[in-house]
């Protein structure tokens, strides 16, 4: 029996709003842990100061979770962001192009190669007569 496969079947469908799962999950994991960590800063310090390091948590979830820039969201562009600066004399960022893998990062591929522009024609018509002879031998 076979079964249609949907085309889109890795494509993210929104929960709430316009939140995916994942940035659902991350905006609340990472709220909760500024949220905890105000709380026991309050026993230690004043509001004023407690409030900072879970404001600070808080605006880098919000551009964790909300960040897109040419299709990308944050962990592909951070990687990119990481491999162009490795190897800023290899690449070139182009926009719109699907060059990004997360296992690519420390790997750049050099194409030292070169291909002959001169072929010998004697040396494949040896190669090719002795294939004849080869295969009357069998």
């Amino acid at each position: 029996m076979q079964y249609k496969i949907p085309v889109q079947i890795e494509n993210d469908d929104p929960i709430i709003l316009w939140l995916w799962l994942k940035q659902l999950s991350v905006l609340i994991i990472w709220w909760w842990l500024a949220w905890a960590i105000y709380n026991w800063l309050m026993k230690i310090v004043w509001p004023e100061v407690a409030i900072l390091p879970a404001w600070i948590i808080a605006i880098i979830t919000l551009l964790i979770v909300f960040l897109k820039v040419s299709e990308m969201t944050f962990l592909p562009y951070i990687l990119n962001l990481i491999r162009q600066s490795i190897n800023w004399w290899e690449k070139k960022w182009v926009k719109w192009v699907d060059s990004f893998q997360a296992i690519d990062i420390w790997y750049v591929k050099k194409s030292i190669e070169k291909k002959e522009k001169h072929i010998e024609v004697s040396n494949k018509k040896e190669t090719l007569n002795d294939l004849k002879d080869k295969l009357k031998n069998i």
